[in-house]
């Protein structure tokens, strides 16, 4: 066992870890105040359903042995015997455990995504069954595909998908746009634009995620080595840019920079150099962060075209985003980085690379679209995705968990003496 990349990449699991409440706070900061405690507890309950799912028979899906390439078996259900085993090339090995923990935490921040998309009408109880749902039937097939070496995207297509562009960004924005569809639009909406009610609650989560991406982008490498710091490099760079072209597009479109511009490009940024953080040269990694950062601002118009309520444009920032730099992967990918990745349409390589990187795209946007689709249908047939229309307009953490999250009658009820005193005075 090789100790220094062991502690990498439990130290990286711990780091994407911190994402979810990140996310959560991301995501909270962003909608209305009667709805804040719903949205945070659709986000973090994702930690106790997937991580149960993980370990009963999601990680022997995901990475135990197949030889077709497209799912694992149930030999390692439950995670029987594997205390003590070891995985990873010679020089480079790390224990079982240790890569189960980590990649578990890419199973929990990929569904929890989809909460933004569906935020401020969902309740709860058949979301957790959605999201137990949608993890097995979609998300595990997906990563095996992607994540592990005998999967068939990464064995036969030789597709170059680093950290998740497929699996974790592309996959949730195209089931986020089928889950919209599904749940439907919010009352009023989109004649009322409901302002986010906590700006420094948004930045403090981006922030949060901006932190544990270095743990998501360069603990795929799986080793404490110049792979890992080039990712890392990379993904500080592209954060950056993605921030600066988000707000290039808003001071063009709308005369003003934003807060939540800046925290909604960085995101972007991000997205879009999931695939590629492990291919490209450091300057490539910030054309990419550009890149997306510029298209997804410019893709959160999409939804008022299409007409479907993506609450916090997870399909603009997560699945444009990720298609932007899994394509660009395509193009700017460079063996002088990694030798077991290839070289793109501008590094000498043709089309080929940027054809597989298209392909893998295409395939990722229909299974899980058409499985989204499906899944929400018979979970909102049979339980009822959505809040009554009372409940929607009362507020959603009163109706669905009988809480609030600020608690303002003591101070109303001073300031209501306050009135009575100031106008009994005169």
């Amino acid at each position: 066992m090789n100790g220094a990349d062991t502690a990498w990449v439990l130290l990286s699991a711990g780091l994407v870890m911190f994402m979810t409440p990140g996310l959560a706070l991301f995501y909270s900061g962003m909608i209305r105040e009667k709805s804040v405690l719903n949205t945070i507890a659709l986000t973090v309950a994702c930690l106790g359903v997937v991580a149960l799912i993980w370990a009963v028979f999601g990680y022997s899906l995901a990475f135990g042995p197949d030889a077709h390439g497209l799912i694992g078996t149930l030999s390692q259900a439950g995670l029987r015997n594997l205390a003590t085993e070891l995985t990873g090339p010679p020089g480079h090995r790390i224990p079982v455990f240790a890569l189960a923990s980590f990649e578990l935490m890419f199973a929990i921040i990929t569904v929890a995504l989809l909460a933004g998309a569906v935020a401020e009408r969902t309740r709860f109880w058949p979301w957790l069954v959605f999201v137990a749902l949608w993890v097995t039937i979609v998300y595990l097939p997906l990563a095996h595909w992607v994540f592990d070496p005998n999967g068939w995207m990464v064995s036969r297509l030789h597709l170059l998908d680093f950290a998740g562009g497929t699996a974790v960004e592309v996959n949730s924005g195209a089931a986020s746009l089928a889950l919209a569809v599904v749940v439907g639009k919010r009352l009023g909406w989109p004649r009322e634009q409901p302002r986010p009610h906590n700006l420094p609650m948004v930045m403090l989560g981006a922030g949060i995620l901006w932190f544990g991406w270095f743990g998501f982008n360069a603990g795929s490498a799986l080793a404490a080595d110049g792979l890992a710091a080039t990712a890392f490099l990379n993904t500080m760079l592209a954060g950056g840019t993605g921030l600066l072209g988000w707000l290039i597009i808003e001071q063009r479109r709308d005369g003003k920079p934003t807060t939540l511009g800046a925290a909604s490009g960085a995101v972007a940024g991000l997205v879009g150099i999931t695939p590629a953080c492990g291919f490209v040269e450091p300057l490539g990694g910030a054309a990419i962060g550009l890149a997306a950062g510029i298209v997804a601002a410019l893709a959160i118009r999409i939804k008022y075209r299409l007409g479907f309520d993506d609450s916090l444009d997870v399909v603009a920032v997560h699945g444009i985003g990720g298609l932007t730099g899994l394509l660009a992967t395509g193009l700017l990918a460079t063996t002088a980085v990694n030798t077991a990745g290839a070289n793109g349409l501008l590094y000498g390589g043709g089309f080929t690379q940027l054809g597989r990187q298209a392909l893998a795209a295409l395939v990722t946007i229909a299974h899980s679209g058409l499985l989204t689709l499906a899944i929400a249908l018979l979970v909102d047939k049979t339980l009822g995705l959505r809040v009554t229309s009372e409940v929607e307009l009362g507020g959603i953490d009163e109706g669905e968990h009988a809480e609030t999250a600020y608690d303002h009658g003591r101070f109303a009820t001073r300031q209501s003496a306050l009135a009575g005193q100031t106008h009994v005075s005169r």
